[in-house]
C-alpha cells in the first residue's frame, strides 16, 4: 500500500475513531454459580497426520450476560503436553472470521519444535457458530454457487444483480437466525475463550493467533488483561479500521500482490511464454477477465470466479506456479481445464465454506458499523477501483450484506493495552490480506510489544512456514518468554523467503509447512 514505506520507518502513531467501551463485568469474575468448572471430557480424534489429536464440546451462555439461560455448544481439540515443564494451555485461531481451529491445534503442536510444544496444552476451538461448535450458521447454502454476475458493475443491470443476491444473504441471516445474530460477534467469541480458560483449570492462558485471530486475541487481552500469560499475533489486523476501511486498505494490497504474481511470470517467460513485460502479462490477464465474462470456462469460471481463483495467490506465493499454468494454458493453448481444476482447488466453496461465511459477515457486520447507504459504497469502491481494480469489487460484494443487515452493530474494541506481559508480533512488509500498517499500529497500541518484520515477505501468516528466522523467535518466546528488542520502531528484520518456481523445479515443493498453514488459514480472513 502507499502508505506502507512510511509506517515500516516509523512515525508517531495517532489513533482516531470511535471504540466501544469494554463491557462493565467483562473482566470481573462471574458469580460462584455460574463460574463453576465445567467438566470437559476428552475423546481420541487423532488423525494420520495428528494421530494425538483429542476433542471435546464445551456448553457455553449464548448471551454471557445471561449465564443461566440459552446455552450453545463450542468445540474443542487438544494436543496434550508430555514435558515435565508444563506451561499451561496454548490457544490457537486462524482467522476468518469463520476459521475452524480443530486442526490447527495438531499443525501447531507438529510445527512447532518439539522440546517447545511438549511444554504446552495445544488447544483449538471452533468458535461460536463455527464447524463443529453448534448451532453452526449456513444462512443461505450455495450462495457462492457459479457463476455469479460480473463483480464490476459496468451497467445499472449488474449491480442491481449484486445488490439483490446480497440484501437477499442478509435477509436469509436475519430470517433463519434472528435469535443468535446479537451474539455472534468478536466480543462474544473472547467471553467463550475465557469460559474454556475456566474450563481448562487455568489461571492464565497462552495465545496464538492469525489473521482475524489477532483481532480476537487483542480484544480478549483488553477485556481479560490479568489473564494473558503469553500472547502471539501474526499477521495483523488493523483495530483502528475495523472493518469497512480495513477491507478498502485491502483492495490497494491485494493489487500490489497480483501485480508482483505478473511480475513473477514475467520472470519465468521460458516456461510460461506469456511475455518478459508485467503490464502487457497484467493486460493479457484482463483479456482473459473478459473472456470468461462472456464464455465461462467449464459452464464455471466466470469473471467472478477468476478473481475468487487468483486471490489466495494474494495470500500465499507457494500458488503461484499452479495459477500461472493455469493462466498461461488459457491464454496460449486455448486450454481452459486447468484453469476449471485451480477453480476447484482455491476458490470453489462447498458446505464448509458457506458456513464459514455465514459466520464471517454475521462478526464483522455486528462488529463495527458499516455505511447503510449504497451510495456511499459506490463512490468509495469506483474510486478505489480506479487505482487498484484486481479485487476492489469482488471485496465490496463479499462484504455487501453488511449495508442491509438486520442487527445493529456494535462500535469496535479499543484495544490499546499497557498492562500485559511482553507480547510478540509478526508481519510480513507486503501481505495483502492485514497490510503492513495494521502490525504497526498494533506495536503502538500494545505497551511493550516486541514488533518482528518479515522484510520483503508478502505472504499472510508467516510463522511455522518454513522461516527459520521468524521461528526461532517464536520458539524463544514460547519456550521462556525471551523477545527482541531494538529501541526502534521494529525489534527484529527476517528477510522473506525466496519465491517458489515453476512447477518443474525441486525448488517448487520446498515449503510444505507453508502450503499445510495456508490450507489450514483459508482465505478472506
Amino acid at each position: 500500500m502507499r502508505k506502507r514505506a512510511a509506517v515500516l520507518c516509523g512515525a508517531a502513531v495517532v489513533v482516531a475513531g470511535t471504540f466501544t467501551a469494554v463491557p462493565a463485568d467483562a473482566s470481573t469474575p462471574q458469580t460462584a454459580q455460574a463460574a463453576q468448572a465445567a467438566k470437559l471430557t476428552w475423546k481420541n480424534c487423532g488423525t494420520t497426520d495428528y494421530p494425538t489429536l483429542q476433542c471435546a464440546s464445551l456448553a457455553v451462555p449464548l448471551d454471557h450476560a445471561e449465564p443461566y439461560g440459552q446455552t450453545i455448544t463450542i468445540a474443542l481439540s487438544r494436543v496434550p503436553h508430555t514435558a515435565a515443564n508444563y506451561q499451561g494451555p496454548l490457544l490457537v485461531n486462524p482467522g476468518g472470521p469463520g476459521g475452524s481451529g480443530l486442526t490447527l491445534a495438531g499443525f501447531v503442536a507438529s510445527a512447532l519444535p518439539k522440546a517447545v510444544a511438549a511444554q504446552y496444552d495445544v488447544i483449538g476451538f471452533d468458535p461460536r457458530g463455527v464447524g463443529a461448535s453448534k448451532p453452526a450458521l449456513d444462512c443461505s447454502p450455495g450462495y457462492f454457487n457459479p457463476v455469479r454476475p460480473d463483480s464490476v458493475p459496468s451497467t445499472p443491470a449488474i449491480e442491481q444483480a449484486n445488490l439483490t443476491r446480497a440484501k437477499s444473504f442478509a435477509d436469509a441471516c436475519g430470517k433463519k437466525y434472528a435469535k443468535l445474530l446479537p451474539y455472534i460477534n468478536t466480543i462474544s467469541a473472547v467471553q467463550d475463550m475465557d469460559s474454556i480458560r475456566q474450563a481448562l483449570g487455568a489461571r492464565k492462558i497462552n495465545y496464538f493467533g492469525y489473521s482475524y485471530g489477532t483481532y480476537l486475541g487483542a480484544v480478549y487481552a483488553k477485556l481479560f488483561p490479568e489473564r494473558v500469560r503469553r500472547l502471539v499475533l501474526d499477521s495483523i489486523v488493523d483495530p483502528t479500521g475495523v472493518w469497512y476501511d480495513d477491507n478498502i486498505a485491502q483492495d490497494y494490497a491485494f493489487n500490489d500482490r497480483h501485480r508482483a504474481l505478473m511480475a513473477w511470470i514475467a520472470k519465468y517467460d521460458a516456461t510460461y511464454k506469456l511475455g518478459t513485460d508485467p503490464a502487457a502479462i497484467e493486460a493479457k490477464w484482463y483479456a482473459m477477465r473478459a473472456a470468461l465474462a462472456e464464455n465461462p470456462a467449464g459452464g464455471k469460471v466466470g469473471a467472478s470466479e477468476l478473481e475468487d481463483t487468483f486471490l489466495p495467490g494474494g495470500y500465499y506465493n507457494g500458488y503461484w506456479p499452479y495459477l500461472a499454468e493455469a493462466f498461461a494454458a488459457y491464454v496460449n493453448d486455448k486450454n481452459s481445464e486447468p484453469l476449471v481444476q485451480a477453480y476447484e482447488s482455491f476458490a470453489s466453496i462447498d458446505a464448509s465454506g458457506d458456513n464459514g461465511y455465514s459466520i464471517y459477515t454475521s462478526v464483522q457486520c455486528r462488529d463495527a458499523a458499516w455505511p447503510r447507504d449504497w451510495d456511499d459504497w459506490r463512490d468509495d469502491n469506483w474510486a478505489v477501483y480506479d487505482k487498484a481494480p484486481f479485487m476492489t469489487w469482488n471485496n465490496a460484494w463479499y462484504n455487501a450484506p453488511c449495508a442491509f443487515w438486520p442487527v445493529r452493530s456494535q462500535r469496535p474494541v479499543n484495544v490499546a493495552n499497557g498492562k500485559l506481559p511482553p507480547v510478540l508480533l509478526f508481519q510480513a512488509t507486503n501481505d495483502a490480506a492485514t497490510p503492513y500498517e495494521g502490525g504497526a499500529m498494533v506495536h503502538a497500541l500494545l505497551r511493550g510489544s516486541s514488533f518482528v518484520v518479515e522484510e520483503g515477505g508478502g505472504n499472510h501468516g508467516i510463522t511455522l512456514s518454513g522461516n527459520a528466522c521468524l521461528d526461532n523467535h517464536l520458539a524463544a518466546y514460547l519456550t521462556d518468554g525471551t523477545v527482541p528488542r531494538s529501541g526502534r520502531a521494529v525489534d527484529a528484520v527476517c528477510p522473506a523467503l525466496a519465491d517458489p518456481e515453476p512447477l518443474a523445479t525441486k525448488e517448487a515443493t520446498r515449503t510444505a509447512h507453508g502450503s499445510t498453514l495456508h490450507g489450514l488459514l483459508g482465505f478472506r480472513g
